[in-house]
């Protein structure tokens, strides 16, 4: 009879740590993780020789890494994310908008990347979709500036505002180095490029469910770099790479099973952009890995 008083104690102590929820023993935990994760974007940030700047998303719970996040850095080629986005929105708007065709012309022709500057004059008609293609697996500088002309830059640039994107701009055509000069650049933050790329993984876009699938697929189309290295080839990714003189960046989205994440990767002023890019996709990488499947205190438990 006497032991009746502790043994209800003890149930209820017992009781009261059972109710303790399982992310305050992770939340704990995963502070470790997390600080040593931005240690290692911040070691990154320290060895390369110029300018970094990256953002991590975890699309799970929505928590963010990073280091120089607010920086407005240069965007090469990965600001064609932003006109995939306002074509997209477009085709909403229009039954078969994706479907028309714009002649190949050498009033369109632009150097650099991709193939259509080698189309002949007038010889071909691309629909909009196949330019879109274009411009993000072979990154065709023609195809980008006949779609910028096609929505529009000041279209692209008020649906970024629309979803809360203000530093992330589109102010030139691609190949334009008088505007360059000028400081009409494209760019965006590592922290905004992130948070679109998140956005689109979960479809909270101005988007219709068809569409964001769409134009999730398009940027899922096998290409190689450095964000893609250290990441298995089973595991898919949606990114757009971008690279001009001494300015090396990228916007990806990583379906990592059971911990999908958003990655940018920034650098300009020289320096080896590629080799930070893969260090920071291989850190990110490794910290989500670690995550994936894990119990609130880092175990890994088979499910039978």
């Amino acid at each position: 009879m006497t032991l009746r008083p502790f043994w209800r104690l003890a149930l209820a102590a017992l009781t009261a740590f059972s109710a303790i929820p399982a992310h305050a023993a992770q939340d704990t935990l995963r502070t470790i993780l997390t600080s040593r994760f931005r240690a290692e974007l911040e070691t990154i940030g320290a060895d390369f020789n110029g300018v970094f700047g990256a953002q991590a998303i975890d699309l799970t719970d929505g928590t963010a890494i990073g280091v120089n996040t607010g920086l407005v850095l240069p965007q090469g080629s990965a600001i064609k994310v932003a006109i995939l986005l306002e074509l997209f929105r477009r085709a909403d708007q229009k039954a078969d908008y994706l479907g028309e065709r714009l002649p190949v012309t050498d009033a369109v022709r632009t150097a650099g990347s991709g193939i259509i500057q080698r189309f002949g004059n007038g010889t071909s008609e691309l629909a909009l979709q196949d330019l879109a293609v274009l411009m993000i697996v072979l990154s065709d500088n023609t195809a980008t500036n006949m779609l910028i002309d096609e929505v529009g830059m000041d279209a692209v640039n008020r649906g970024l505002d629309a979803i809360g994107m203000p530093k992330t701009r589109l102010r030139r055509k691609m190949i334009r180095p008088e505007a360059s000069v000028r400081g009409e650049e494209n760019v965006s933050t590592p922290a905004e490029a992130a948070g679109i790329m998140a956005r689109l993984g979960k479809c909270d876009l101005p988007l219709s469910a068809g569409s964001c699938k769409r134009m999730r697929e398009i940027l899922e189309i096998p290409k190689g770099g450095p964000v893609r290295a250290p990441v298995p080839s089973s595991i898919r990714m949606a990114f757009k790479p971008g690279g001009i003189e001494g300015v090396t960046t990228v916007w990806a989205l990583v379906d990592l099973p059971g911990r999908p994440y958003a990655l940018s990767v920034m650098t300009t002023y020289g320096g080896d952009g590629g080799e930070a890019v893969r260090r920071a996709s291989a850190a990110a990488y490794e910290y989500f890995s670690r995550l994936a499947g894990a119990t609130p205190y880092g175990t890994r438990v088979p499910v039978r």
